[in-house]
């Protein structure tokens, strides 16, 4: 077993020492609970550094042996803040887009989180290879990944454009290639699949056992007069978000169309000429559904009229081939779609239909019965659906009315209180 340099200690013991350390600074009080949940464990085999699949954590012993103990505790707090924003179910639809600027992104949130939260450096220092930008302050991972994905796609226009102009001064036949990526990574793993492996009830039970242990630390800081100044944890005690802003982060980032070229395949309608150009790639958006909850316990029309109204301005911007309104209860009672051309009028020419009860998985059994290939599915409901919740095979953000106790296993949530819209 492998001795770190910086301490007599093995990695099997360092790492267990960490946490209890952890748990006596008093700017970690309120994260005790959630430094407590799931499993850790030193395993060479399922990481080269750390990882968390969002509830269990991994650390390989000889990355820890690089480690100073403040490094390490930075790795620790560093996985806890995955699992208490769950970020592995929350921005799956992200890592479906791109892995790696999900893991990216997810990383520039969270380090900036720590060490505005402990700002001590004897206590925590970040770790060579960690992802750190002041520019995104104060910024979600949606808004961060957005950011970098531009940047990724203006790079590779930019280097599409430099070989291009090398085919143009050279004779010689030459190879494309990708942009390459010199950005760091991070330096963790994170266990997507490993998250979306977990069933429905698992994923659910987490959800709950996550929120459960901020709230009893937060109450544990209060009682204590310590960790009163951590931002993370304030803020995910706060019950209500810029509603809009959430919204139009998902729809964007989960939907927005990409158009670029590829050297990899040349065009062939300039091969004829001597000339390699580029292939032209479209990604667009096909469908984006939009599944209204009708039954009796929802709240009055003009609450999802308003949200149908900014998802208007919102297709404005990502231009979905067709967007399809599904009205539902305990069944499918309604079925409108809107081509691209008509997608302006639909707060005006939509006409709900009253579904009666409150049954889920009749729009998931809808949307498959009918080979409906969604980009994305907005599910806008009072989640008074007695723990049917369906199973998706699309991204789906959950625009929850009025209820806050709601916590559906799958897809992120919307917590949205009608009486402020």
């Amino acid at each position: 077993m492998a001795i770190s340099l910086n301490t007599n200690l093995t990695a099997h013991e360092r790492v267990p020492k960490a946490v209890m350390t952890l748990m006596g600074y008093d700017e970690c009080t309120a994260l005790a609970s959630v430094l407590m949940l799931g499993d850790r464990e030193v395993d060479d085999t399922v990481t080269t550094t750390a990882a968390t699949d969002g509830r269990d954590e991994w650390y390989n012993s000889a990355f820890v042996d690089t480690l100073t103990d403040p490094e390490l505790r930075f790795v620790v707090v560093h996985e806890c803040y995955h699992k208490m924003f769950k970020h592995l179910t929350t921005w799956d639809h992200l890592n479906a887009i791109d892995g790696r600027l999900a893991n990216m992104a997810c990383d520039y949130v969270i380090n900036l989180r720590i060490l505005d939260d402990i700002r001590d450096r004897n206590k925590v220092a970040m770790p060579d290879g960690g992802l750190l930008d002041d520019k995104y302050r104060d910024m979600d991972v949606a808004q961060v990944f957005n950011l970098l994905r531009d940047d990724k796609q203006q790079q590779q226009q930019q280097q599409q454009q430099q070989q291009q102009q090398q085919q143009q001064q050279s004779s010689s036949n030459p190879t494309g290639t990708d942009t390459p990526d010199n950005t760091s990574g991070g330096f963790d793993d994170h266990d997507w699949d490993g998250a979306q492996a977990m069933s429905e009830a698992d994923q659910q039970a987490l959800a709950r056992e996550i929120d459960a242990a901020v709230r009893q630390g937060a109450l544990a800081a209060s009682k204590m007069g310590k960790g009163g100044d951590n931002r993370t944890v304030d803020d995910l005690l706060k019950p209500q978000v810029d509603w809009r802003s959430a919204l139009q982060e998902f729809v964007t980032s989960t939907c927005a169309g990409n158009d670029y070229q590829t050297w990899r395949r040349p065009n062939k309608k300039y091969l004829g000429h001597g000339m390699y150009m580029p292939t032209g790639i479209s990604e667009t958006v096909d469908e984006l559904v939009i599944a209204a909850d009708t039954s009796y316990s929802t709240c009055n029309p003009r609450t999802w009229r308003t949200i149908l109204t900014e998802l208007v301005t919102v297709c404005a911007v990502v231009k979905p081939k067709r967007v399809r309104i599904l009205y539902w209860g305990s069944s499918v009672v309604g079925d409108e779609v809107y081509d691209d051309a008509e997608i302006n009028k639909i707060h005006s020419s939509t006409k709900p239909v009253d579904g009666g009860g409150t049954r889920v998985s009749c729009v998931t059994d809808y949307i498959r019965d009918n080979k409906i290939k969604a980009t994305a599915i907005i599910n806008i409901t009072d989640g008074y659906v007695g723990g049917d919740w369906g199973t998706w095979d699309a991204p789906v953000l959950w625009c929850i009315l009025d209820n806050q106790q709601a916590v559906p296993p799958t897809g992120k949530v919307l917590h949205i209180k009608a009486g402020e819209m």
